[in-house]
Order: C-alpha cells, then structure tokens, then sequence
C-alpha cells in the first residue's frame, strides 16, 4: 500500500469529500478531522503536511502525552491531501470547502491584497494565516543533453511551467519574464512535477519549473539516474524580480545536493499554513500548540530534511497577511507578538 493511501484511510476519504467548512465529526460528537490541502505528491508540500498532520492529531484511545503517545490536539485526526498547488489551495480555504492548506507567501499576500496575480480576478479577504513553515527553492531543471546552461536558452526548447493555478506558474511567469523570454518564446507544456519528471526522462520536454524544497526527491532522482542538471537564477536581470516582487529570496542550493550539480545560486519563497477567518478561533490556537510544543519537535526533524527548519522562532517571518486570531492569540502569550 502506497504511503498516500495509508493516510487517506476510508475515515479519511470521507473527511475529505465533506463539502462544509467545519470539521467533520462523528455521530458521538468526540472525534474531528481536519484536512490540510498540499501540493503534488512529488513536491514538498505534501510530505511535510503528512508530518504536520502527525504533529496535530490525537485520535481518541491514544496514549498520553507525557507518556510517550500522541500529543496533538484530543480527539483530532489531521489529514493531508495532494492538490494543484497553492492557488487551488487558496480557492478552497476561502470558499470554505476546506479547513486549511499551504500556500507560498507571495500568493497569500497576492490573493488577500487583490494584487498581483489576483489583480482584476477576486481577491479573498477572509484568508488568514497559522505560521510560517519554511522556505520553498525555485527549481529549473534541465535535460542532459538540451543544451540549456541559461534560463534565455529555453526559447525554442519545451519547457513545463506547470498547471494553470500552480504557484509555480505564476512564479515561473514571473521569473521568465524577468529575463525577458516571453511564453511565446518557448513551447509551452501544462504538466505536474511528476509527469513533467516521466516526459523529461523520455526526451519529451526539455525543462521544467519546481518549486519544492532542496533536497527535492524529484531532482535528486533526475539529477542522479539522468544526468540532468539544476540552471541557476543568477543573471542580473533578476534584481529586478527581486525588487518589485519582495517575496522572492536569494537561495543558494549548496554543492552536492543533487548528483553532479555544483553550487546554484536561485530564489525561496516561504510555504505558509492558511485558513479562513471563520475557523474556530479555539481549534486554531490548539493546533498552533501542538505543531510548537516539544513533542512535534521530535517528528519533524524525522522526516523530511526541510522540516527540520520549521521553527517556532520563524513562524511569523515574511507574514504580511493577517494572522488568524486563535494564531495570534497563542503567539502573545508565547511573547512572540508584542
């Protein structure tokens, strides 16, 4: 059985087709699950949010705490659940369908504000964020063999910028446009990391855009049984990106993290945990304690390696959108927030 149907067991199915924004409960009223919209199976999001659901779950029956069981919220069953991305993932927290998800800053920032790529579309002010998780890498994966040693070598090549709605797209857009390569410029394909991973490998397409934590299993695999490489985001043309679009960071993905790919010099974009403003204010601030109590440390640093920069001391860097007030309430009395 494949991890992912391990998580989403027929209790969990269930949970997750429930239309309503509320948790589902069961007929006893004594046991809640909560859904948490990540990203595709091959990026980051989602084996992150399988150990943020651990952090936060405590199903009714299990050991105490502080006797070596679960310590999340009582009566609580987290699941997590593959997506689009962040832009489907923000659709659904605000029309409530939902009862969270991760998002990358820029577009929570974008989405509540009406800004950028949500100007002229609907903007959602009801959104309001838990913590800040950690930092997602830009990616630009190219096939052995294409020629691409620069991002303005793309024109005329086949290239993935992912699907319509995809942070990553909006992100790659953005990125292209900042090197001046048009859409028109390259062929576009519309694929997910994993099928954009299969068509590269059988010389389809020749690049493709993933923004996922390093070290990204998915480039790690390319990178070692391919021979593909990692094009850096270097060139001068992208201080201006850097400039108009703040959330974007300077990353460097350090020498030997895939196969063959020396030091690379790209940009982050912090992954922030969303909800509605209608979320129960008290379920909210028992989750931000149990993803920040002592116990979760424990699960985090033992699974994926970006996990580990989850911290409490970080949870509130680049939020320029609400904090939900159960968030905010927890972050107070931690003395987080003055």
């Amino acid at each position: 059985m494949r991890r992912r149907d391990l998580l989403l067991s027929p209790l969990a199915l269930a949970a997750s087709t429930i239309a309503g924004a509320a948790p589902a409960r069961t007929a006893a009223d004594d046991l809640r699950f909560f859904r948490i919209l990540t990203g595709s199976a091959a990026a980051t999001a989602f084996p992150i949010g399988t150990l943020v659901a651990s952090a936060i779950s405590n199903p009714a029956g299990s050991r105490p705490c502080d006797r070596g069981g679960s310590c999340g919220v009582p009566g609580l069953i987290a699941v997590a659940l593959t997506s689009a991305g962040s832009v489907a993932n923000l659709a659904a927290i605000a029309n409530e369908s939902i009862e969270s998800g991760f998002a990358q800053a820029d577009l929570v920032y974008s989405a509540y504000n009406g800004e950028g790529f949500y100007f002229r579309r609907t903007r959602f002010p009801n959104l309001r964020v838990i913590a800040n998780l950690y930092p997602e890498t830009v990616h630009l994966v190219a096939r052995r063999g294409s020629g691409i040693q620069d991002i303005r070598d793309l024109v005329g090549k086949t290239v993935s910028i992912d699907r319509a709605g995809s942070g990553t797209r909006f992100n790659a857009e953005i990125i292209l446009n900042a090197y001046g390569v048009r859409l028109s410029q390259i062929k576009v394909a519309e694929l997910d990391p994993g099928e954009a991973s299969d068509r590269l490998t059988r010389g389809e397409i020749d690049a493709f855009f993933v923004v996922a934590a390093y070290p990204a299993q998915i480039v790690a695999d390319l990178t070692e049984k391919q021979g593909a490489t990692v094009v850096p985001l270097a060139a001068r043309a992208i201080e201006a990106a850097l400039k108009r679009h703040r959330f974007f960071s300077r990353e460097v993905i350090p020498a030997n993290s895939y196969a063959g790919v020396p030091e690379t010099e790209t940009l982050s974009i912090g992954m922030q945990w969303v909800v509605a403003e209608s979320a129960d204010a008290g379920l909210v601030y028992d989750l931000v304690a149990a993803l920040w109590q002592p116990a979760s440390r424990k699960i985090l640093d033992g699974g994926h390696v970006k996990a580990q920069q989850i911290r409490r001391e970080t949870a509130l860097s680049g939020i320029s959108t609400p904090l939900h007030f159960g968030a905010e309430r927890y972050y107070r009395e931690a003395g987080l927030l003055s």
